[in-house]
């Protein structure tokens, strides 16, 4: 998400440095965006960063807290929103500045998600010293960034590629699994959800291609990316809905280890079984994240309506 913001908006230091490391992998980044009370109101965040200069330089002191930080406590950097101007409107005082997760003042504590897994966290900030260099674009122009970031996240969460193999492998199950002596895709009712969810998956991916044939021409992901962002989450919430019911009371137990790579217990009915309710119950955030999908309406209400 971070590599289109830097190479629009980035100094040409910051590609030079930035860019190559996220292409070999020598960073792992993570998203400082969300705040206690600043989730679909992104642009209330209340993080402050004040500019000084000392014997080390120019810097920033940032305090503040984020939230729901994916995979926070495996990333070594963090690109945060930062609020650096309180005397103007909220959207105009937002900086963007990238921190390294191993400055002092740094804390990362863990959330457990419904699925009982360590995904997400809370990142505090106390009194963390950050280089100016390592600000992006001018300062009090975060806003633009941070919603330039949001057309790649968004298109990134509709999960074309993941819905087409989760739609393969229900299938696969779909035709192994059997109701009243026959597959459960002779089902009539089963079927009819099957059929809906293939047809909505190949609209959206005619849709991605649109986008991403803009995106090569020289454009950018508008409200197309909220149209994916809703329809993908939407496939994705039902692909793993019908899984669980093809698993049947199978999917109801959750051996959190069956998941981990080594254990070799007997299975609690077929093989699919063992992550049908951990991936649906994961999969219930697809559609709050990344601006939940009421929100991305009202954006597409007002980019192609004029609402």
């Amino acid at each position: 998400m971070l590599g289109p913001v830097l190479i629009k908006y980035g100094s040409e230091a910051q590609k030079r440095y930035w860019l190559p490391r996220i292409l070999d992998g020598s960073d792992w980044w993570c998203q400082g965006y969300s705040e206690p009370g600043s989730g679909s109101d992104l642009a209330s965040v209340k993080t402050t960063a004040v500019r000084g200069i000392d014997k080390g330089g120019e810097h920033y002191i940032v305090n503040g807290q984020k939230t729901w930080t994916t995979l926070g406590q495996y990333a070594n950097m963090i690109f945060c929103l930062v609020r650096t101007a309180s005397d103007v409107r909220k959207q105009e005082g937002i900086s963007f500045l990238l921190v390294d997760m191993n400055t002092p003042g740094v804390e990362v504590r863990p959330i457990i998600t419904l699925e009982g897994e360590h995904e997400i966290n809370e990142v505090f900030f106390t009194d963390v010293r950050v280089p100016a260099a390592n600000l992006v674009g001018e300062e009090n122009k975060g806003w633009t960034y941070a919603k330039y970031l949001l057309t790649y996240e968004r298109t990134n969460i509709a999960g074309v590629g993941f819905s087409v193999a989760g739609l393969e492998r229900l299938r696969r199950v779909a035709a192994k699994v059997t109701r009243h002596g026959r597959p459960l895709a002779d089902d009539p009712l089963f079927a009819a959800r099957l059929a809906r969810v293939e047809i909505d998956l190949e609209n959206m991916k005619t849709t991605n291609l649109r986008v991403i044939a803009a995106v090569v021409g020289g454009g950018v992901p508008g409200a197309e990316s909220s149209m994916l962002k809703i329809r993908g989450t939407e496939i994705r919430q039902e692909i793993s809905s019908l899984m669980r019911r093809a698993m049947g009371p199978y999917a109801q137990p959750f051996i959190e280890e069956a998941l981990i790579e080594g254990y070799d217990e007997p299975p609690v009915g077929p093989e699919e079984a063992a992550s049908a309710a951990a991936t649906y119950f994961n999969n219930r955030k697809l559609s709050i994240f990344g601006g939940s999908n009421e929100i991305q309406k009202n954006i597409i209400s007002k980019m192609i309506l004029g609402l």
